[in-house]
């Protein structure tokens, strides 16, 4: 049974917002009081957290499919909906989310660090919230926005200061099992380790994390052997230490080779070329093993690295090695900053960004795309001739009419707002002004008028010219 998961395709759902209410305010000898629809709450997020309690995908891999809940619907009485709650969903350190491309979307280390991999909808307005000085009664709301939808893939690098590297039954689990406290399967054949192994050491005053790579052997890095699954998680490691096994059977193995065989196999995988090196020799308690690494460490030592004869049966060189790597590990530490600046990446509009494009595809179709036209379309109740009404008002505050009719729009032409697999498609009529101002004014109703004075009337003249120059967008709280 599958104890460990590295990798998984995760499917997040974040909750819808709540529609609006439309609802208008009644008491005994009042009977029209004007709009009090409330706003529909907020749909929640689904948030991925560093969890340093979590060490495993495992969850995920049974249970890939994740949702969180939607806001409820506004009511009456200017009583907005509850918010959805958040999901949140806890990661180990170390892991990576994608998308199904294989782009990385975010890379999560440390405790508490969050990525929000799906937002939640935003609540519908009110008519209270729609109301104003020109549209005093408003008979519709705006219905809550779908939350959003996420395929992606999270995948777990091992947060490790040390990593062993080396062909199997070299003798890195042992290694583990003898420098920690972590208790691997040993044996004496080859791929005992189907898991990465992962162990804490003390030397000193340091305390650093050690892991080994099961599986390496030649061909590794394209696949063969268990390599190309696990080699990811020594990309976070300070040191890289070979561990090299100098009592094989193998008469075409060496020390020698078979680090220079592991060298290319990290090489071609990449990213790895910046690391420190050790080298040690393990299993000096054979006779024949001893011998053989008196051979081969002038020549590793003429290459520059640091090497080391040990034997993990024996806990013979364990000291020496546990403080060298200590040291190594402290000195990575004090070369990196303690307190990473915060990246914000800034991305400004084009001072002739329009917020939307019109686009005439081979069929004749004019397609509207943008975030705020999307997002109207998707707010509207069709069933409502009012809303329509508000919704091409909006679109034609926003310039999309007059761009029809700069890519060559003509009445009855077909025009579709939003993507090929959720868009809302009708025959365009082009209008000299928008709906409000055509029907007169729109959400109006004489009945809640009372004689005001003069000065009044002026006032609220004054104010409907201010208004009618605002963008109706300008009404969300959001």
């Amino acid at each position: 049974m599958t104890t460990f998961v590295d990798r998984v395709e995760l499917h997040v759902a974040a909750g819808s917002g709540g529609h609006g209410c439309a609802s208008v305010h009644r008491e005994k000898f009042k009977p029209l009081g004007g709009p009090d629809g409330g706003n529909g709450g907020q749909g929640g997020d689904v948030i991925l957290v560093v969890d340093q309690a979590v060490t495993t995908l495992l969850d995920y891999h049974h249970s890939p499919h994740r949702k969180a809940t939607s806001g409820k619907p506004g009511e009456g009485g200017n009583r907005s909906g509850k918010d959805g709650q958040d999901l949140i969903l806890p990661v180990p350190d170390g892991t990576v989310v994608q998308d199904k491309a294989g782009n990385v979307l975010a890379d999560l280390v440390g405790q508490g660090t969050t990525y929000v991999a799906a937002e939640g909808g935003r609540g519908g307005l009110g008519n209270a919230a729609l109301s104003s000085a020109r549209r005093k009664a408003p008979g519709f709301a705006l219905l809550g926005v779908p939350g959003g939808l996420q395929d992606i893939v999270l995948e777990l690098k091992t947060v490790a200061d040390v990593a062993l590297v080396g062909y199997p039954s070299a003798g890195k689990s042992s290694l583990i099992s003898v420098l920690s406290a972590a208790k691997p399967k040993i044996a004496d054949y080859p791929f005992t380790t189907l898991v990465p192994n992962l162990g804490v050491v003390t030397a000193g005053s340091t305390v650093y994390t050690i892991a080994d790579v099961p599986g390496l052997i030649p061909g590794a890095s394209q696949g063969k052997g268990l390599g190309l699954e696990f080699l990811r998680h020594v990309e976070r490691c300070s040191v890289l230490v070979h561990v090299l096994d100098t009592a094989t059977l193998e008469s075409e193995r060496d020390p020698v080779s078979d680090l220079d065989i592991i060298e290319e196999e990290l090489k071609q995988y990449g990213g790895l070329g910046d690391r420190p090196r050790m080298v040690v020799l393990n299993k000096i308690d054979v006779p024949d093993g001893k011998d053989l690494a008196e051979m081969v460490r002038p020549e590793l030592e003429s290459r520059g690295y640091r090497v080391f004869e040990v034997s993990a049966v024996a806990h013979t060189g364990l000291k020496e090695l546990s403080y060298a790597l200590a040291d190594v590990v402290a000195k990575g530490r004090a070369a990196k900053p303690t307190e990473e600046a915060t990246r914000i990446v800034i991305r400004p509009k084009a001072v002739d960004d329009a917020g939307f494009t019109v686009a005439r595809e081979e069929d004749g179709l004019y397609r509207v795309r943008g975030e705020k036209p999307e997002r109207w379309v998707r707010q509207t109740d069709f069933s409502n001739d009012e809303a329509v009404g508000y919704l091409a008002d909006r679109l034609s505050r926003l310039g999309v009419e007059t761009e029809l009719m700069k890519a060559g729009a003509r009445s009855g032409d077909g025009v579709a707002i939003g993507p090929e697999e959720n868009a809302v498609v009708f025959d365009w009529e082009p209008t000299v002004m928008a709906g409000a101002e055509m029907l007169g004014r729109r959400g109006e109703d004489h009945r809640l008028d009372e004689p005001r004075p003069a000065t009044q009337r002026r006032r609220d003249k004054q104010a409907e010219r201010d208004e009618a120059e605002k963008e109706y967008d300008d009404f969300e709280p959001f």
